[in-house]
């Protein structure tokens, strides 16, 4: 069992910046990818980003250039160092792992999940 907590979401302005961290416990050795993923009101959850353990990473079109993935398997974190926001970023952001190799985009290969934290990015 992998337990996850989000935190460094908050209400920042169009253009500003934000850093989410996700720190991972219990099995952690049975991670292989931590992702993260947005939810918006009255949509479907979407994948952000995804990182391997071998830091082989993938954006979603929408963040490219614009936010970055990162980890440090040390301390069994994963962050989102998020730029550029954007209003359309708004959003309750979830951490997510998986322990295989896979789809990294593909919800479903995530089988333990955060609790979430909000952003909102006013315009």
């Amino acid at each position: 069992q992998v337990q996850l907590v989000e935190y460094g979401g908050g209400l920042v302005q169009a253009g500003d910046s934000l850093r989410l961290s996700c720190a991972a416990s219990g099995r952690t050795s049975s991670i292989y990818t931590m992702g993260w993923f947005r939810q918006a009101p009255g949509k479907e959850r979407e994948f952000v980003a995804g990182i391997s353990w071998t830091s082989i990473t993938y954006y979603a079109d929408s963040v490219k250039g614009r936010f970055t993935i990162s980890r440090d398997n040390a301390k069994n974190t994963v962050y989102l160092q998020m730029n550029s926001l954007k209003p359309e970023d708004t959003a309750v952001y979830y951490c997510a792992v998986s322990t295989r190799a896979g789809t990294m985009e593909a919800l479903a290969e995530y089988g333990y999940w955060g609790q979430g934290t909000q952003v909102t990015v006013s315009s």
